[in-house]
């Protein structure tokens, strides 16, 4: 999975490239979005700090992980923020959150397919995965623990390109549906662009993560017209940023019967 020179096909920009075992995995019934049993909530944390360890050796010491002007993250100040962030690992992306939102909390959002990963599924939430839900009568649930958090003064990550592409170093387009979060809150927004970049002497570059923002609702426009320029100047900040990549590991191919 994204070795050097390996080829992926696509037909459409919000394809799957990736095809793993137990993916059509959906939400359990009695599936629970805000734990309050202290039992749990005890081991959630010891597990989190797991993850920490697990994100710090994975990310710094096999993706090779630097952030850069990371500090942009202070502007949040005491209030939850929302961090949006193209998708290019498929198990780092996982973990990168947590070293990201440091010294805080982080929270993302994730499709209900990762519920079928083995044994890593049956720890996302512990680990502060916010499984999108299914049906509308489970919205109301999500959307509390997504309030929640953000009252906790805790930062919500997503990947609005959806599924993941192996080090594709362009941003896809992807629409604004997610931005409805940060407009309805009225919370900063930032951008998180992933670039990969040349390391002297290796065929694996190293993963150099940018941020920008706050990028904040303009209340002078309507609500749509709100969530549409917000997601433009998110987007726009992604796309400058990853022009910063100098690097091809993986190859991208749209296939000839593909539409335009």
């Amino acid at each position: 999975m994204g070795r050097p020179g390996k080829t992926y096909q696509y037909q459409n920009w919000d394809d799957d490239v990736i095809f793993t075992k137990h993916q059509e995995a959906s939400i359990p019934p009695g599936f629970i979005w805000l734990h309050t049993n202290r039992i749990y909530r005890f081991v959630s944390t010891i597990v989190y700090g797991l993850c920490i360890g697990f994100a710090t050796i994975y990310c710094r010491l096999f993706l090779h992980v630097t952030f850069r002007n990371k500090r942009c993250l202070r502007t949040q100040g005491k209030n939850g923020a929302f961090i949006f962030a193209n998708h290019t690992q498929p198990l780092g992306d996982v973990f990168i959150p947590m070293l990201a939102a440091l010294p805080r909390r982080a929270y993302t959002v994730a499709e209900a397919a990762n519920l079928g990963i083995p044994i890593v599924g049956k720890m996302l939430t512990m680990g502060g995965a916010l499984i999108l839900p299914a049906k509308l009568s489970q919205m109301i649930q999500f959307q509390r623990a997504m309030t929640v958090r953000l009252k906790q003064h805790q930062r919500v990550f997503i990947y609005p390109e959806a599924h993941v592409w192996p080090y594709y170093t362009g941003i896809r387009p992807f629409p604004n549906g997610a931005f409805h979060y940060p407009v309805s809150a009225n919370v900063a927004s930032y951008a998180m662009t992933a670039t990969y970049q040349q390391r002297r002497g290796f065929a694996k570059p190293r993963m150099i993560i940018y941020f920008d923002g706050p990028f904040y609702p303009d209340l002078t426009l309507p609500r749509k017209v709100r969530q549409e320029k917000l997601h433009d100047e998110v987007r726009q900040a992604m796309v400058v940023r990853s022009r910063q990549s100098n690097v091809q590991y993986a190859k991208y191919q749209r296939r000839p019967d593909a539409s335009q």
